[in-house]
């Protein structure tokens, strides 16, 4: 590691997605930088590295792509329906899953920004492709993209994040691995003069103008967890990082930033029961997720249904519906398949490291579960009995649904009755909180009196008012380099003035 100078004008507390996002166009604005992350080099990366890569952008159809993925063959373009996505849908589909709540000003600026960040993103290094095999089905012989999310970063998360790093180290930005940010520094007039940080050789102070906060959530703090979300969510298992703690919240809330947004609330997923129970694992990554749900089952310990596996495309309930795990008894639930859709299985169920039983009986199944079995039967009974035989085409929302059940599977119910059943064990794992700092259009945090705190920027995981309740899949990795670009490119302006 170099030698830390003793000033620079933009100072990036985070390394993930957001961090480096913001680092590198603080760069380009012509400011000397320094980017501080908490984990050591081999951990580096925040959530970002853990993340499957998808990314949520407005796009009028496959031209659009094309800058981003590359020419395809003519034979390519005859086997893809990629279909459109325009700026309203994505708007709308934000709007809606959030119920409403989401703070229009950031969900334009997120909606307006995603396609032409994504673009700059390419010309930073970051290399994409098309999700095949997590975002289409083939049917009549052609891939079918669904859900307004077609396009993933080459390499996942890893290599979103290393691609980033190998543009940061090349544009001469300094990073300090295991150095943490401990508190602001402010002069008299409430404005950012520099960042305590705490390393090695214990606490130091860094001169500075401008500091970008973009260290994420609260997620891996299990004391915030349960002060924020309520009881038991310190018993959720961790996804991604255990170094988002809540640093980055708490020092800006120290000098009287306006907390915002849905602290109550966060992105929680169906996670294998028997991942680890923080940190995840940096080789298999977001693989331990279970999100073939719509074309199975989900049923508890007592053989009871509790969700709308069929409600909307998975992109839209993956996020909650980890809450609703954990609510269950044991915090444990089982997604069931049976052979009619075992080769529709997204990559993540073909792992080793997957807590699994298969029967050719339902019973034999609950038995090899631990469900009870005598309710398993009844259940899996009554939902076959409920299916309504109408066209079944899991690329749509095809309306194939149930009759007479609580509660309804609304789209894409076959019967649960083709030989073997597999069944999968799940439980809750948490990505990211929803609740953190008020921001501006310009990336600028907001103080407690609705004035910008001066020098001091945020973007990603915890900016808060994006995200309520729920989140559009994929959006997640976009509102961190859209809205890092812009803190990295403000903390630059406001280091220059």
């Amino acid at each position: 590691m170099p030698p830390r100078n003793d000033r620079y004008d933009v100072i990036v507390v985070g390394a993930g997605n957001a961090a480096l996002s913001a680092a590198i166009a603080a760069r380009e604005g012509g400011a000397g930088v320094l980017v501080l992350e908490k984990a050591p080099e081999a951990a580096r990366g925040g959530n970002s590295y853990v993340t499957g890569g998808a990314v949520r952008f407005p796009y009028e159809g496959i031209e659009d792509l094309i800058p981003l993925i590359g020419e395809i063959s003519d034979a390519e373009r005859a086997q893809i329906d990629v279909g459109s996505y325009p700026r309203s849908a994505f708007y709308d589909d934000l709007m809606r899953v959030t119920g409403g709540m989401s703070d229009p000003e950031l969900a334009e600026i997120l909606v307006n920004k995603a396609y032409e960040t994504a673009i700059w993103l390419r010309q930073q290094g970051v290399r994409w492709g098309l999700m095949y095999s997590r975002q289409s089905f083939k049917v009549d012989g052609v891939f079918k993209f669904w859900g307004g999310l077609t396009c993933e970063t080459v390499g996942a998360g890893k290599g979103l994040v290393d691609s980033l790093f190998e543009r940061t180290i090349g544009l001469g930005i300094d990073v300090e691995y295991g150095t943490m940010g401990d508190h602001l520094l402010t002069d008299r007039m409430g404005g950012i003069r520099g960042i305590a940080v705490r390393g090695p050789d214990g606490l130091s102070e860094i001169a500075t103008r401008s500091v970008v906060l973009a260290c994420g959530g609260f997620e891996a703090n299990a004391e915030m967890r349960t002060r924020y979300l309520g009881p038991g969510w310190d018993l959720a298992k961790v996804r991604g990082t255990r170094y988002n703690t809540g640093d980055g919240i708490r020092m800006a809330l120290e000098i009287g930033a306006r907390p915002h947004g849905h602290y109550s609330g966060c992105h929680a997923v169906a996670w294998d029961a028997g991942a680890p129970s923080e940190g995840g694992d940096r080789n298999i990554a977001d693989l331990f997720q279970k999100h073939s749900y719509p074309l199975g089952l989900i049923v508890n310990v007592n053989g009871e249904r509790f969700v709308d596996e069929g409600a909307d495309f998975r992109n839209y309930t993956y996020a909650k519906y980890g809450k609703e795990i954990l609510n269950q008894p044991r915090r444990l639930a089982f997604q069931l398949f049976d052979s009619q859709v075992t080769d529709m299985l997204r990559d993540e169920y073909r792992i080793r490291e997957t807590t699994k039983f298969q029967a050719d009986t339902i019973r034999e199944l609950a038995v090899g579960l631990d469900i009870d079995a005598d309710s398993l039967v009844s259940t899996v009974a009554a939902y076959n009995d409920a299916v309504q035989e109408t066209p079944y085409n899991p690329a749509i929302l095809d309306g194939k649904g149930t009759a007479g059940i609580t509660p309804p599977k609304s789209n894409w119910a076959l019967r649960l009755d083709q030989p073997p059943f597999t069944g999968y064990a799940v439980t809750c794992g948490i990505t990211f909180t929803f609740g953190g700092l008020k921001i501006d259009t310009t990336g600028r945090v907001i103080d407690t009196q609705d004035h910008p705190i001066p020098g001091l920027f945020a973007a990603g995981e915890l900016v808060g008012g994006i995200f309520y309740e729920n989140y559009p899949g994929g959006s997640g990795i976009t509102s961190g380099f859209v809205f890092g670009r812009i803190a990295g490119t403000g903390a630059a302006g406001h280091a220059a003035a």
